[in-house]
């Protein structure tokens, strides 16, 4: 059994009482952090937690704790992109934190993906360049596999209708949804047909460079996904509707992190 309790060595950043970026301290986070895109999300995702608190905001980064089961959990909005999102899971681990899940949004790309889907990632597609900073390239992006076994088993439980498989990441929104206009058109193009032919299920923006930092760090961290829209459903003719309600997939990421608190506090014991 892996340990992720341990510490590694803190920047001169992260030595702060104040984390430089997400403004808290330690004793402001707990252990458990859900970390979503969308400052606006936060507030969301803590109004499933028992007695939240609004922590601190600053840039895309607002934080909430409350509790889960008795135990203190944490919600840090993280922004677009893979650079603001390990931002905050170094700065949220240097305070305490070790066990991450990401709940966002993504982009259907296998034909099965349906909007209002929840997509579970196992791995992320490497092509975007925060990743690059911690592993080489040759080094996977993959899910805690603890996390990403209490991800299937919630949205099993919670009967969403669920996909768990590698999602790819970008840093340009637009390189995917207009890639014929780009001047490296020829990659953009010729890298997503061969997503598609390896079953790639969706397209987001953080979890390969979070996965990677997870890695680096020791520390666990796991995606869930709501399905916005799939451009491949549409572009075969098939139904395809755009869909903005995250329910399914927050309720998925709070029952994932109540059934790890449980587990952990019997590892404990």
């Amino acid at each position: 059994m892996v340990n992720y309790s341990h510490k590694s060595e803190v920047s001169l950043m992260q030595s702060h009482e104040l984390q430089f970026h997400i403004k808290c301290k330690a004793g402001d986070v707990g252990r458990y952090c859900f970390l979503p895109g969308d400052p606006g999300r936060s507030e969301k995702i803590a109004s499933y937690f028992d007695h939240p608190v609004k922590i601190q905001s600053n840039r895309e980064y607002t934080t909430y704790t409350g509790t889960l089961l008795g135990e203190t959990v944490s919600v840090c909005s993280t922004g677009i992109g893979g650079p603001s999102a390990v931002i905050a899971m170094e700065e949220l681990h240097a305070i305490g934190a070790d066990t991450f899940i990401r709940v966002g949004t993504c982009g259907g790309i296998a034909l099965p993906v349906k909007s209002d889907d929840v997509v579970i990632a196992t791995a992320a597609v490497r092509h975007e360049g925060a990743s690059r900073e911690y592993a080489p390239i040759e080094f996977p992006a993959v899910a805690d596999y603890e996390v990403q076994t209490a991800l299937v088993e919630a949205a099993k439980a919670l009967g969403k209708p669920w996909h768990a498989g590698v999602v790819q990441c970008k840093d340009s929104f637009y390189g995917q949804h207009d890639p014929k206009r780009m001047p490296v058109s020829y990659e953009l193009l010729a890298k997503w047909e061969a997503w598609k032919r390896l079953g790639v299920l969706a397209s987001e923006m953080e979890s390969a460079a979070l996965f990677c930092c997870a890695a680096a760090l020791g520390v666990r961290c796991g995606s869930c996904f709501h399905v916005i829209w799939n451009q491949e459903r549409e572009s075969a003719g098939l139904d395809q509707q755009e869909s903005h309600d995250l329910t399914a997939a927050l309720d998925v990421g709070i029952e994932a992190v109540k059934r790890l608190i449980l587990a952990d506090r019997e590892t404990a014991e």
